[in-house]
């Protein structure tokens, strides 16, 4: 088994740049954000029982999933939002766990946004959180999704506190300071995760 490390993170902390960095140095990212949107294709299984749960409201007229409609009812609804994960959540699991079993690189990253909300901290060897100030988030939230500071604290609201994830973590980088800080924080643990998985084989 290939060694697992889970790369998690706040909303627009600055997880898919940190996964960037990681694949440029050859290592294996599967990111569940995509293989949820694989999942909930037409024609799969999940995407069935997501329209049986919600409605036709919430397909276009292409046949798609009106995601947009969907993530708004999921941070207004609770009960809702964890109906959805009983769908998808299991599923996700499965799949980051057989792709991590046929990863090429020395230690594969698993990209789980919600790692610690889904309890997955099982399906990895170390956890590596990306972590900013609330501030920080905010801002960003506001100018990349186009949100109000109330809806963007809204999406904050709906995750796990910053204190929560970083108590799980074995390594955690900073991401207030730049691309290039970035890239230094990401080499200095990519050199300690080829010794981590190296000693994990022998």
């Amino acid at each position: 088994m290939v060694f697992r490390v889970g790369l998690t993170g706040g909303i627009a902390s600055g997880k898919s740049t940190v996964s960037t960095l990681f694949a440029d140095l050859g290592v294996t990212v599967i990111d569940a954000d995509i293989i949820a949107r694989e999942l909930s294709q037409p024609g799969t299984t999940q995407f069935h029982k997501i329209v049986e749960q919600f409605g036709n409201q919430y397909v276009l007229a292409d046949g798609q999933l009106n995601r947009p409609a969907l993530r708004k009812l999921l941070f207004s609804d609770a009960a809702a939002k964890k109906m959805l994960e009983q769908i998808l959540h299991p599923a996700i699991r499965q799949q980051l766990l057989q792709q991590a079993e046929n990863a090429k690189s020395r230690y594969c990253i698993l990209s789980v946004p919600l790692l610690i909300e889904a309890k997955m901290q099982s399906c990895v060897d170390r956890i590596l959180v990306v972590d900013v100030d609330h501030q920080t988030q905010l801002a960003r939230m506001q100018t990349r999704d186009n949100l109000t500071i109330e809806e963007a604290a809204q999406h904050l609201a709906a995750q796990s506190n910053r204190e929560q994830r970083l108590q799980c973590a074995h390594d955690i980088i900073d991401n207030r300071d730049g691309i290039e800080k970035l890239k230094f924080q990401v080499t200095q643990l990519h050199a300690l995760y080829c010794q981590l998985a190296e000693t994990a084989q022998n």
